[in-house]
Protein backbone atom coordinates (compact mmCIF):
# COMPACT_ATOMS: atom_id res chain seq x y z
CA UNK A 1 0.00 0.00 0.00
CA UNK A 2 1.16 3.64 -0.94
CA UNK A 3 0.92 6.68 0.61
CA UNK A 4 0.03 9.97 -0.97
CA UNK A 5 3.39 11.36 -0.66
CA UNK A 6 5.17 7.94 -2.05
CA UNK A 7 5.31 7.64 -6.11
CA UNK A 8 6.08 4.14 -7.35
CA UNK A 9 9.24 3.60 -9.10
CA UNK A 10 8.80 2.23 -12.43
CA UNK A 11 10.35 -0.91 -13.02
CA UNK A 12 14.02 -1.19 -14.34
CA UNK A 13 14.76 -1.35 -17.64
CA UNK A 14 16.53 -4.69 -18.22
CA UNK A 15 20.36 -4.49 -18.95
CA UNK A 16 21.30 -4.11 -23.06
CA UNK A 17 24.00 -6.82 -23.87
CA UNK A 18 26.22 -5.13 -26.47
CA UNK A 19 28.01 -7.23 -28.89
CA UNK A 20 31.78 -6.35 -28.36
CA UNK A 21 32.80 -8.99 -30.26
CA UNK A 22 35.56 -7.27 -32.94
CA UNK A 23 34.83 -7.64 -36.70
CA UNK A 24 37.84 -9.76 -38.78
CA UNK A 25 38.92 -9.28 -42.19
CA UNK A 26 39.08 -12.48 -43.87
CA UNK A 27 41.07 -12.51 -47.14
CA UNK A 28 40.26 -15.91 -49.41
CA UNK A 29 42.39 -18.00 -51.46
CA UNK A 30 40.28 -18.20 -54.17
CA UNK A 31 37.50 -15.42 -55.36
CA UNK A 32 34.73 -18.28 -54.91
CA UNK A 33 32.65 -20.25 -57.33
CA UNK A 34 31.82 -17.34 -59.50
CA UNK A 35 34.92 -16.79 -60.46
CA UNK A 36 35.14 -20.42 -62.58
CA UNK A 37 32.63 -18.36 -64.81
CA UNK A 38 35.69 -16.71 -66.17
CA UNK A 39 36.94 -20.26 -68.21
CA UNK A 40 33.64 -20.09 -69.98
CA UNK A 41 33.47 -16.54 -70.45
CA UNK A 42 36.93 -16.75 -72.60
CA UNK A 43 35.82 -19.46 -75.62
CA UNK A 44 32.05 -17.64 -75.89
CA UNK A 45 33.54 -14.34 -76.23
CA UNK A 46 36.32 -15.10 -78.74
CA UNK A 47 34.07 -17.14 -80.50
CA UNK A 48 31.33 -14.66 -81.19
CA UNK A 49 34.52 -12.00 -81.84
CA UNK A 50 35.59 -14.64 -84.44
CA UNK A 51 32.16 -14.96 -85.92
CA UNK A 52 31.67 -11.24 -86.06
CA UNK A 53 35.08 -10.11 -86.60
CA UNK A 54 36.34 -13.25 -89.15
CA UNK A 55 39.50 -14.57 -88.36
CA UNK A 56 42.38 -12.58 -86.96
CA UNK A 57 44.26 -11.83 -90.23
CA UNK A 58 44.22 -7.84 -91.01
CA UNK A 59 44.12 -4.99 -88.31
CA UNK A 60 39.90 -4.45 -89.01
CA UNK A 61 39.24 -8.08 -88.06
CA UNK A 62 41.90 -7.55 -85.22
CA UNK A 63 39.83 -4.42 -83.62
CA UNK A 64 36.22 -5.82 -84.44
CA UNK A 65 37.04 -9.57 -83.22
CA UNK A 66 39.38 -7.83 -79.97
CA UNK A 67 36.62 -5.18 -78.75
CA UNK A 68 33.69 -7.94 -78.70
CA UNK A 69 35.51 -10.53 -77.35
CA UNK A 70 37.11 -8.21 -74.55
CA UNK A 71 33.60 -6.67 -73.56
CA UNK A 72 32.25 -9.96 -73.40
CA UNK A 73 35.63 -11.44 -71.55
CA UNK A 74 35.17 -7.85 -69.24
CA UNK A 75 31.28 -8.51 -68.80
CA UNK A 76 31.99 -11.41 -67.30
CA UNK A 77 34.83 -11.02 -65.17
CA UNK A 78 33.26 -8.21 -63.09
CA UNK A 79 30.20 -10.30 -62.35
CA UNK A 80 32.18 -12.70 -61.61
CA UNK A 81 34.54 -10.47 -58.61
CA UNK A 82 31.39 -9.45 -57.12
CA UNK A 83 31.94 -5.54 -56.69
CA UNK A 84 35.87 -5.60 -56.80
CA UNK A 85 36.10 -3.92 -60.36
CA UNK A 86 34.03 -0.86 -59.81
CA UNK A 87 31.47 0.40 -62.32
CA UNK A 88 30.58 -2.23 -64.81
CA UNK A 89 30.60 0.19 -67.86
CA UNK A 90 34.45 1.32 -66.93
CA UNK A 91 35.63 -1.83 -66.51
CA UNK A 92 33.85 -3.73 -69.77
CA UNK A 93 34.79 -0.44 -72.06
CA UNK A 94 38.66 -0.46 -70.84
CA UNK A 95 38.44 -4.48 -71.41
CA UNK A 96 37.48 -4.22 -74.87
CA UNK A 97 39.28 -1.18 -75.97
CA UNK A 98 42.20 -2.60 -74.84
CA UNK A 99 42.04 -5.99 -75.94
CA UNK A 100 41.20 -4.38 -79.65
CA UNK A 101 44.26 -2.69 -78.92
CA UNK A 102 46.40 -5.09 -77.65
CA UNK A 103 45.17 -8.21 -80.33
CA UNK A 104 45.65 -5.40 -83.26
CA UNK A 105 49.34 -4.49 -82.43
CA UNK A 106 50.60 -7.97 -81.54
CA UNK A 107 48.92 -10.13 -84.43
CA UNK A 108 50.46 -7.28 -87.06
CA UNK A 109 53.84 -7.64 -84.93
CA UNK A 110 54.22 -11.35 -85.39
CA UNK A 111 52.74 -11.17 -89.16
CA UNK A 112 49.83 -13.18 -88.04
CA UNK A 113 51.72 -16.16 -87.83
CA UNK A 114 49.89 -19.29 -85.51
CA UNK A 115 52.99 -20.83 -84.36
CA UNK A 116 53.66 -21.65 -81.06
CA UNK A 117 56.19 -18.59 -80.21
CA UNK A 118 54.12 -16.25 -82.92
CA UNK A 119 50.73 -16.56 -80.23
CA UNK A 120 52.96 -16.54 -76.91
CA UNK A 121 54.00 -13.00 -78.37
CA UNK A 122 50.72 -11.72 -79.25
CA UNK A 123 48.96 -12.68 -75.91
CA UNK A 124 52.42 -10.98 -74.52
CA UNK A 125 50.85 -7.92 -76.35
CA UNK A 126 47.24 -8.08 -76.32
CA UNK A 127 47.69 -8.92 -72.33
CA UNK A 128 50.27 -5.94 -71.68
CA UNK A 129 47.57 -3.70 -73.39
CA UNK A 130 44.46 -4.80 -71.57
CA UNK A 131 46.15 -5.46 -68.36
CA UNK A 132 47.47 -1.62 -68.84
CA UNK A 133 43.80 -0.35 -69.41
CA UNK A 134 42.05 -2.73 -67.14
CA UNK A 135 45.01 -1.40 -64.14
CA UNK A 136 44.25 2.06 -64.76
CA UNK A 137 40.37 1.19 -64.02
CA UNK A 138 41.31 -0.43 -60.60
CA UNK A 139 43.74 2.20 -59.64
CA UNK A 140 40.99 5.23 -60.19
CA UNK A 141 38.94 3.24 -57.92
CA UNK A 142 41.72 3.50 -55.34
CA UNK A 143 42.69 -0.30 -55.46
CA UNK A 144 46.70 0.40 -56.82
CA UNK A 145 48.53 -2.61 -55.22
CA UNK A 146 45.21 -5.05 -57.18
CA UNK A 147 46.10 -2.50 -60.29
CA UNK A 148 49.76 -3.37 -60.47
CA UNK A 149 49.59 -6.88 -59.94
CA UNK A 150 47.32 -7.12 -62.37
CA UNK A 151 48.39 -4.71 -64.98
CA UNK A 152 51.99 -6.84 -64.72
CA UNK A 153 50.16 -10.66 -64.41
CA UNK A 154 47.75 -10.38 -67.38
CA UNK A 155 50.59 -10.01 -69.89
CA UNK A 156 52.12 -13.34 -68.88
CA UNK A 157 49.21 -15.23 -68.54
CA UNK A 158 47.86 -14.53 -72.15
CA UNK A 159 50.92 -15.82 -73.36
CA UNK A 160 50.74 -19.31 -70.89
CA UNK A 161 47.02 -19.43 -72.38
CA UNK A 162 48.05 -19.31 -76.02
CA UNK A 163 51.19 -21.52 -75.15
CA UNK A 164 48.34 -24.53 -73.26
CA UNK A 165 45.70 -24.14 -76.20
CA UNK A 166 48.12 -24.53 -78.60
CA UNK A 167 49.61 -26.98 -76.55
CA UNK A 168 46.80 -29.39 -76.01
CA UNK A 169 46.40 -29.19 -80.67
CA UNK A 170 43.77 -26.72 -80.95
CA UNK A 171 43.38 -25.84 -84.36
CA UNK A 172 44.79 -21.95 -84.19
CA UNK A 173 45.16 -22.12 -88.03
CA UNK A 174 42.01 -20.48 -88.05
CA UNK A 175 43.24 -17.51 -86.02
CA UNK A 176 41.22 -17.03 -83.63
CA UNK A 177 40.42 -13.82 -81.12
CA UNK A 178 41.47 -15.58 -77.66
CA UNK A 179 42.72 -18.80 -76.62
CA UNK A 180 40.51 -21.94 -76.09
CA UNK A 181 39.22 -23.89 -73.21
CA UNK A 182 42.80 -25.20 -71.86
CA UNK A 183 44.50 -21.36 -71.65
CA UNK A 184 41.09 -20.09 -70.09
CA UNK A 185 41.34 -22.64 -67.41
CA UNK A 186 44.57 -21.56 -66.80
CA UNK A 187 44.06 -17.76 -66.59
CA UNK A 188 40.91 -18.79 -64.23
CA UNK A 189 42.98 -20.45 -61.97
CA UNK A 190 45.90 -18.06 -61.56
CA UNK A 191 44.39 -15.13 -61.93
CA UNK A 192 41.77 -16.10 -59.37
CA UNK A 193 44.83 -16.94 -56.98
CA UNK A 194 45.95 -13.59 -57.84
CA UNK A 195 42.23 -11.38 -57.23
CA UNK A 196 41.80 -13.13 -53.76
CA UNK A 197 45.17 -12.26 -52.69
CA UNK A 198 45.47 -8.33 -53.73
CA UNK A 199 41.62 -7.60 -53.68
CA UNK A 200 40.57 -5.76 -50.04
CA UNK A 201 39.72 -8.33 -47.59
CA UNK A 202 36.24 -8.72 -46.59
CA UNK A 203 34.46 -7.85 -42.83
CA UNK A 204 33.79 -10.71 -40.99
CA UNK A 205 32.20 -10.31 -37.90
CA UNK A 206 33.69 -12.85 -35.19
Amino acid sequence: MTTPNTVPRPPRPAPVELDTAPATRERRIFPGWRWVAVALGFPIAGYIGWIVGGRVDAVGAALVGGALTGAGIGAVQWWAADGVFGRPAAWIAASAVGFAAGLAAGAALVGYDTDLGSLALMGLVTGAALGAAQGLVLAREGQHDLALAWGLATPVLFALGWCASTGIGVDVEDQFTVFGAAGSILFMLLSGLLLARFSPARTRAS
